[in-house]
C-alpha cells in the first residue's frame, strides 16, 4: 500500500517529535566504509507569529540542512537551493508542490546564501498574509544567530 508525503512526513514528525521530547537533541552518526562522519542532528522549535502557532524542524545535514515551517504536519511543498561558483545568487529547484507557490524556493536560496551551505526548505504555511511570511523569516534568523550549531 502506498501513503503520500504528506503521511510519510506526519509519521516522521511523530516519531522525531517522540524522540526530540525525550532527547533535547538527538544525533545519529556512524562509520559508513569505515569513515566517522557526523549525522543528522534534529532541532524542534515553535513561536506563536501573528496569532497563529507556526513550527520549526531542522535537520542538521552533512554540509547543509533542511527545513519544515508548518503549522500542521504536512509536506505541501520541498525546494532545495545551493550556492554555485558561477553564479553570486543559489540555484533552486522545486523538488515537490505548486510551482507557482515560490515561497519555499525564495526562502531556501536566501538561506543557501546566508549560511553557504545546501539548503532544502518545506515551507507549509498559508500564504494569506505576506507579512506572516516576513515573520517567519526573521524568527528563522533569529534563530540562526542564537544557535548555528543547529544548522
Amino acid at each position: 500500500m502506498f501513503f503520500g508525503p504528506e503521511v510519510a512526513v506526519i509519521q516522521l514528525s511523530r516519531d522525531l517529535g517522540d524522540l526530540v521530547r525525550t532527547e533535547p537533541e538527538l544525533k545519529m552518526n556512524g562509520t559508513p566504509n569505515g569513515t566517522e562522519f557526523e549525522g543528522i542532528k534534529v532541532h524542534n522549535f515553535s513561536e506563536k507569529i501573528l496569532e497563529q502557532v507556526v513550527h520549526f524542524h531542522v535537520m542538521k545535514l552533512s554540509g547543509g540542512f533542511f527545513l519544515w515551517v508548518g503549522s500542521a504536519p504536512v509536506l505541501s511543498n520541498l525546494a532545495v537551493s545551493m550556492n554555485s561558483r558561477f553564479d553570486s545568487m543559489p540555484l533552486s529547484s522545486l523538488v515537490l508542490g505548486d510551482p507557482s507557490d515560490t515561497a519555499a524556493n525564495s526562502l531556501s536560496q536566501r538561506l543557501a546564501k546566508r549560511t553557504k551551505k545546501q539548503v532544502f526548505v518545506s515551507f507549509s504555511l498559508p500564504m494569506s498574509d505576506s507579512s506572516l511570511s516576513l515573520l517567519v523569516e526573521d524568527r528563522i534568523k533569529k534563530e540562526l544567530e542564537l544557535h548555528p550549531e543547529h544548522f
